[in-house]
């Protein structure tokens, strides 16, 4: 972009401008950028919901994993749309702890006292854990249809018949 200044400002001396700083900068490759996030959300999930047994780097392939360990400004070989079977039933089933673990979580701290999930996890407000799942499983190339499935069928498991059938 062209940045056009004044002719006041021309004859300032000191250190260079931010916006200066910020246009020299390397291009972030987004890709690569969304890989780390979808690590992260990943991360903070098992975090979140004290999640057992679970390895969050088996959720990727070997070009998946080498590129956490990558400059974001390069540009990487990122997982394609073929993925190993055994990789996706990782993911599928570490999906399915996440709903399994919101709802369990939800329904045992309302049968202990009424509060809702906002004052349960009172850092994230409007934080629908296993609306973030499906959302997550477009990432990780899984069927959200098959995790909005198992969240329906934990609710009506959990006696939240009213909520499943919303």
């Amino acid at each position: 972009p062209v940045l056009d200044t004044e002719d006041a400002w021309l004859s300032v001396e000191g250190p260079v401008s931010i916006v200066e700083l910020a246009l020299e900068q390397k291009r972030v490759h987004y890709p690569l950028v969304e890989h780390q996030f979808v690590l992260c959300t990943v991360l903070y999930a098992t975090m979140r919901l004290s999640l057992k047994a679970v390895k969050p780097l088996s959720l990727f392939d070997s070009k998946g994993k080498n590129a956490f360990f990558k400059d974001l400004t390069s540009i990487q070989l990122l997982p394609s749309g073929d993925m190993d079977p055994s990789v996706l039933s990782l993911r599928q089933q570490f999906l399915l702890k996440v709903v399994s673990a919101a709802v369990q979580t939800l329904c045992s701290s309302q049968k202990d006292r009424e509060v809702s999930e906002e004052d349960y996890f009172p850092f994230e407000k409007g934080k629908n854990w296993p609306t973030l799942a499906a959302d997550l499983a477009q990432y990780l190339q899984i069927s959200e249809d098959l995790v909005r499935r198992h969240y329906v069928c934990e609710l009506y498991s959990y006696g939240m018949d009213h909520l499943g059938e919303e």
